[in-house]
């Protein structure tokens, strides 16, 4: 497998920039996941990657050798795009060998890489059958089993599960993971699917408007987010956020006035907040449990009118709207007996908030 190394990678149309200064290392048999909405660089960096980009500014390295200038059948790289592109006339034993055909594999090592390949993806007994002849997911395993026939030094993924329903995304993304571990092969994995992300990154990258905004574990993202857009794009449902002003501030904590004049001391470094400044608390759903009189003085408590509850088996999802227009949204156990048109209050743990600054800047939660 391989190390890849992008430093102060940039790309320019024109004048116009996309992608600025991306540094970013990903180790030897790595899985790291790149994920961002859409427009954010994530599928140009993949394509810089591959060499079907050409790099404006920096440097990439693979193995310690600058590929900038390699043509992508150097590289030893295997792309699997959101597209099967599969060839309709040919069996899947076929398109799987294709490349190792015209790279000039002897049939016998063709035949064994191949049968290899399928036995690994579960799909050894579709290997006589036409692309038609399968459904969404086995023809995305045929493109990835076309990919790792090629023994390659990198896999790329650009949206591989975008085109399958719900319930085959799952299966093919435990598939997937699968694989990783018994390849021990380093993947750069793009998606818009935050839950994708989580659930197959060793490492997620998360961008916006053409910048790193973060890397690091899924649980770094979802604990210790570096600012308002990643707090708000790792989880879902989406963090609720709320205004609040500061009362005092140092590197010890912050007293805050949020809601309703409530005021609760959060266990952050606010050494570089200012009193009586404009704030955002963020908590998480999970984090908002529906109160029951026995809230310690430290909490944090919102009161209001459940507008909708979405009922998802496990757990419930309950939306509340404050008197002053606030709307927050709670998961709740899918035992509650709540119903809409109740007035309920809503209280969190100290410890369980994030505080954004106004450039919407993470204030260090103390660990």
């Amino acid at each position: 497998m391989a190390r890849l190394e992008l430093s102060n990678l940039s790309k320019s149309y024109g004048s116009s920039q996309v992608l600025h200064d991306i540094d970013l290392v990903v180790a030897d048999g790595e899985l790291v996941v790149l994920v961002g909405p859409s427009g954010c660089g994530k599928s140009t960096l993949l394509r810089m990657i591959c060499g079907l980009e050409d790099i404006t500014e920096g440097e990439m390295r693979i193995d310690g050798e600058r590929v900038n200038d390699l043509p992508p059948a150097r590289r030893g790289i295997a792309m699997v795009f959101q597209s099967y592109a599969l060839y309709p006339h040919m069996t899947v034993r076929a398109n799987m060998a294709f490349g190792l055909k015209i790279h000039g594999a002897d049939k016998a090592q063709r035949a064994a890489r191949v049968l290899a390949a399928a036995k690994a993806l579960h799909i050894d007994h579709l290997l006589d059958r036409r692309p038609r002849e399968l459904s969404g997911g086995q023809r995305q395993r045929v493109a990835i089993g076309r990919a790792i026939v090629r023994e390659p030094r990198l896999f790329l993924f650009d949206e591989p599960l975008s085109n399958l329903d719900a319930a085959l995304r799952v299966k093919t993304r435990i598939e997937l993971a699968r694989l990783h571990r018994e390849l021990a092969a380093t993947m750069v994995y793009v998606t818009h699917d935050q839950v994708e992300a989580m659930t197959l990154g060793d490492r997620i990258v998360v961008m916006h408007e053409g910048r790193i905004q973060q890397a690091g574990t899924p649980l770094e993202l979802y604990e210790h987010p570096a600012n308002r857009f990643v707090a708000s794009f790792i989880g879902s449902p989406t963090l609720n956020l709320v205004p609040a002003t500061t009362q005092a501030c140092s590197s010890a904590g912050a007293r805050l006035e949020v809601h309703a004049g409530c005021v609760v001391d959060v266990a952050v470094d606010g050494a570089s907040l200012l009193p009586g400044q404009a704030v955002e608390i963020g908590i998480r759903p999970e984090h908002l449990r529906v109160a029951d009189g026995n809230m310690s003085a430290a909490g944090i408590r919102f009161g209001g009118e459940i507008t909708l509850i979405e009922q998802l088996g496990e757990s419930h999802l309950v939306y509340l709207r404050c008197a002053d227009g606030l709307e927050l949204v709670s998961r709740a156990s899918g035992h509650t007996r709540l119903r809409v048109g109740d007035r309920i209050a809503l209280e969190a743990d100290p410890g369980t908030l994030h505080v954004f600054d106004a450039r919407g800047a993470a204030c260090v939660r103390r660990r």
